[in-house]
């Protein structure tokens, strides 16, 4: 998918590599089927699918936002053992049409969370 050409342009690519998230020395999704979306000025977000995300780590909250290129976003926070990240983690259930390919994975604020990327040559 792509909007090349509009002022704030939204790109994603399969990633190459795999994708490892982990928090408080725990990983909480892997694969080699990640997402990259490219936002305008933004920094890339990789996008795992669902299957690969252990949702048992990851508890809903009310937070919400809205984005208009992507659509409302749902957020969830991180806990293992005794540490949580707050709203560390968000989805969009229902993306816009343009940027479907997102429905059903989840993005992760690499700020709170460790975000690895392993490049299928290792």
């Amino acid at each position: 998918m792509s909007s090349q050409g509009h002022p704030h342009a939204i790109t994603i690519k399969q990633n190459p590599n795999r994708v490892r998230v982990s928090f408080n020395g725990t990983v909480i999704a892997d694969t080699t089927e990640a997402l990259v979306l490219k936002e305008g000025p933004l920094p890339p977000a990789n996008y795992i699918p669902r299957r690969d995300v252990q949702m048992t780590y990851l508890r809903r909250t009310d937070h919400s936002t809205h984005c208009p290129f992507k659509g409302n976003a749902a957020y969830f926070s991180v806990r293992v053992g005794d540490q949580t990240a707050d709203n560390a983690v968000w989805t969009y259930e229902t993306p816009i049409d343009s940027v479907a390919e997102i429905k059903d994975c989840l993005s992760f604020y690499v700020e709170k969370l460790e975000v690895s990327e392993e490049s299928p040559e290792n």
